[in-house]
């Protein structure tokens, strides 16, 4: 991993932004590459589609739509273990999920003027599911899980085809749709399933979505970009990022193994310590460097270390690192500091906080309750992970009665000419002509 002396630097925050370390270029390439892939499934559907299997993921002749058989059959033979683990992340989520609905709420404005806030799911959703160098049944409940709990009645869910599975969609991503009552699966990938999702593909039966939502690659949350103002999208989560903020106090194999826990996801995964602490930073290089020479996914996490978005970030002070973490916006950000605690709130710009160093990111993937779609790229500054609201349209319904109307039939009158739209102002005399009160 590269080191990023900001020590002795006064930076402004355009500054702090620019000193991030980002993989830039990637990031564009993947947007263009992304547009071109689903610009195609909208023009061609089904045999686009299949192209893109047969180039992305060496598969031919696949049943695109998955028939039900191959989702009862991955049910009844999945791992028990594997089983009873997904059982219970769909019920921590689901608990989870829904303190994020929120109830309706009736605002009086005066006797006889009422507005109702209310939130309305939507009608249909598509949940991607990642499957190329790793396999994700996680990702299912993520997705699921909160659309089921805002009230999204129809549910379709893409996920690659498998070639070491027969062109199938992975066992175990079928069974954990089984599990969730999700019968409509698709066996597509990357840029293209987002495509397909926000366009439909008749020749399939795949009618088109109102929002789309799941992690991926940067093609996948670039392709999100590209189907924004057709559907609905949550942010985009791309290649997963790690943030760790520690002080002298911190544990350095704990940091080593965190980061190379989201290393291993992609050679694009962003993995980054920002200390004060030199000696730390030292001594984490080190932890990293045997780590990663023995895990299974060496070259993956080598390459991931290597790569331009991961750094070893040393600043002055607590309160530089607090800029510096804010201004890049980390989908993860873990907390190794000795009043982790009561630090938390000054960090408020990340996907999801992990306070100490008994609360790894590898348990936000899994088993926290929590949901591990979370916004990359410092899109963190501005947008959410998934929960049930990403399904939800808040709504307002407003209900005046007469007399109501003609408490506020002077304003609106007088607004209307000077904003020079009379015939709103018409539209509200209209009610009282041959009826002065």
């Amino acid at each position: 991993m590269r080191t990023i002396d900001l020590r002795g630097k006064r930076l402004d925050r355009a500054g702090m932004l620019a000193a991030v370390p980002r993989a830039t270029q990637a990031r564009a390439e993947a947007l263009e590459a992304a547009t071109a892939i689903v610009d195609d499934v909208r023009r061609r559907g089904e045999d686009a589609l299949r192209e893109q299997a047969e180039r992305f993921d060496r598969v031919v002749g696949h049943a695109v739509r998955v028939p039900a058989e191959h989702i009862t059959d991955a049910l009844a033979s999945v791992d028990p273990d594997v089983r009873v683990a997904l059982e219970s992340a769909i019920d921590r989520v689901r608990q989870a999920s829904a303190a994020q609905v929120p109830a309706p709420q009736v605002t009086e404005i005066g006797p006889g003027a009422r507005i109702l806030q209310r939130w309305q799911p939507v009608t249909r959703a598509g949940v991607y599911i990642p499957g190329g160098k790793a396999v994700y049944p996680s990702s299912v409940v993520m997705n699921v899980v909160p659309a089921q709990v805002a009230g999204v009645t129809s549910i379709a869910l893409a996920s690659p085809p498998q070639a070491d599975q027969g062109g199938r969609v992975h066992p175990t991503i079928l069974a954990a749709a089984a599990l969730l009552g999700v019968d409509e699966v698709y066996a597509m990938g990357g840029a293209g399933a987002i495509g397909a999702f926000a366009w439909g593909a008749p020749a399939i039966g795949l009618d088109p979505v109102d929002v789309v939502t799941g992690p991926g690659n940067n093609y996948v949350a670039s392709a999100k970009r590209a189907v924004a103002g057709v559907v609905g999208t949550d942010s985009e989560a791309g290649a997963t990022e790690i943030l760790v903020v520690a002080d002298s106090q911190a544990d350095a194999r704990l940091i080593a193994a965190d980061l190379i826990s989201q290393a291993e996801h992609d050679e694009q995964a962003s993995a980054v310590l920002v200390t004060d602490d030199a000696y730390l930073a030292e001594r984490v290089a080190a932890e990293v460097a045997g780590l990663a020479a023995t895990t299974r996914h060496r070259e993956r996490v080598a390459a991931a270390l290597a790569g331009p978005q991961s750094a070893i970030v040393l600043v002055d002070d607590r309160a530089a690192a607090e800029a510096f973490s804010n201004a890049y916006a980390p989908e993860h950000l873990e907390l190794h500091l000795a009043d982790a605690a009561s630090a938390a709130e000054r960090f408020t710009s990340a996907g999801a906080v992990f306070v100490g160093d008994q609360t790894p990111v590898s348990l936000g993937d899994y088993m926290a309750g929590s949901n591990h779609v979370l916004p990359t790229g410092g899109q963190a500054r501005y947008a959410a992970g998934l929960g049930a609201y990403a399904f939800l349209r808040p709504q307002q319904v407003i209900e005046y009665d007469h007399d109501a109307l003609s408490e506020v039939r002077a304003g609106v009158v007088a607004l209307a000419q000077a904003e020079a739209l009379p015939a709103h102002g018409d539209a509200i005399e209209a009610r009282f002509q041959g009826n002065p009160g």
